[in-house]
């Protein structure tokens, strides 16, 4: 089974929980059920999810597409796997498949509308351990501004999730840039995702859209928002781009001398050396490598570094803040891992989540 649980991981021998604020700012979560909307709306493409002999299975056109475990939608169940760890807070966001980009946007809108008042209620029932982002369907601007909206001055909740391109939108392309333009005058922070991995119809085996595909589309979004000078001319824009901001941080020296050597083809519409984005945008520590997350320090600072675990799946970090315990970092560092980064791109305080 490829889905895996903290519950079956116990902490490391000898090492006592710290009372040191943790949030794990990166975690998935969906309702137990919702709507089978392609067999109401006549359509297809749309994720639905079936209970049988004791398995949750989600389908997408008809094909197996994952199995979840309870720790996908009991939030009591997952404060109490958290709690294992000493983490207390944890931010949730819907599954990428749920995006469904690929919809005709009014159908796309209900459903986001729905996993959006889910989280809401979640997050109300459990105010000191979950903080919940949204998701919009970016495929129409318009509708994501007014379901940004929403999720803002209705349901509360902290921020939104997007994908790291929408259909053949690349983040940089100009229908996209009202909804960023919105997200800043809303004072919304966003985390982007990996999602549609590119690649995946020539690289189908070993399972290499998520090995490979994955980190290179959260460097095509960085790039993306970069070089169409989405960041410079947004310079409230708070954006956290997951799994460690993927290979970008890890070419930076590349890119950095393509935009040299070449700007005819790369700073066309942004004069700014990309590596000075580097104090601007946000990511988490999911590189499961202390010397990969090492590297982000270096190249980073920790400022901008945040704790993730994409839990509850298999490529998320099974043993929370265990890649940060291992650089065994001061103090000072390790809160801003923990919770100062986090805190900071939520636009929340501390005081907010004291027992």
């Amino acid at each position: 089974m490829l889905i895996t649980t903290l519950q079956h991981l116990i902490p490391a021998p000898g090492k006592s929980k710290s009372c040191m604020l943790k949030i794990d700012m990166h975690s998935h979560i969906l309702p137990r059920t919702w709507p089978d909307l392609n067999e109401r709306l006549g359509v297809s493409g749309f994720p639905c999810i079936k209970h049988e002999n004791g398995r949750a299975q989600i389908y997408k056109d008809g094909r197996f597409f994952r199995e979840v475990q309870p720790n996908a939608w009991d939030p009591e169940l997952r404060i109490e796997e958290y709690q294992r760890y000493g983490v207390a807070v944890q931010v949730v966001c819907t599954v990428p498949v749920m995006f469904s980009y690929r919809a005709e946007p009014r159908h796309a809108l209900e459903l986001a509308r729905y996993l959006n008042d889910h989280i809401a209620h979640v997050c109300r029932s459990y105010p000191k351990n979950i903080i919940g982002l949204g998701t919009v369907p970016l495929q129409s601007p318009d509708l994501a501004i007014q379901e940004m909206e929403r999720c803002r001055k209705e349901l509360g909740l902290a921020g939104l999730q997007i994908g790291s391109h929408v259909n053949d939108w690349n983040l940089s392309d100009p229908p996209l840039f009202p909804f960023f333009a919105a997200a800043q005058d809303f004072d919304i922070p966003l985390l982007v995702h990996p999602w549609d991995m590119m690649g995946s119809v020539s690289m189908s085996k070993y399972w290499l859209p998520w090995l490979v595909g994955m980190p290179a589309e959260l460097s095509r979004a960085i790039c993306s928002l970069i070089f169409g000078g989405v960041l410079e001319r947004l310079p409230r824009l708070r954006v956290c781009f997951s799994h460690g901001g993927g290979t970008f941080p890890f070419t930076i020296g590349r890119i950095e001398q393509g935009f040299k050597m070449r700007p005819d083809l790369v700073a066309v519409d942004n004069a700014i050396n990309p590596r000075e984005y580097l104090q601007r945008i946000y990511v988490d520590t999911i590189t499961h490598d202390p010397k990969a997350l090492r590297y982000l320090l270096d190249v980073m600072g920790p400022n901008k570094i945040m704790l993730g675990t994409d839990y509850p799946f298999p490529l998320g970090e099974q043993r929370p803040g265990a890649v940060i315990e291992a650089l065994e970092l001061p103090t000072e560092i390790q809160q801003r891992l923990y919770h100062g980064a986090a805190l900071e791109w939520l636009g929340l305080e501390q005081a907010d989540f004291a027992s």
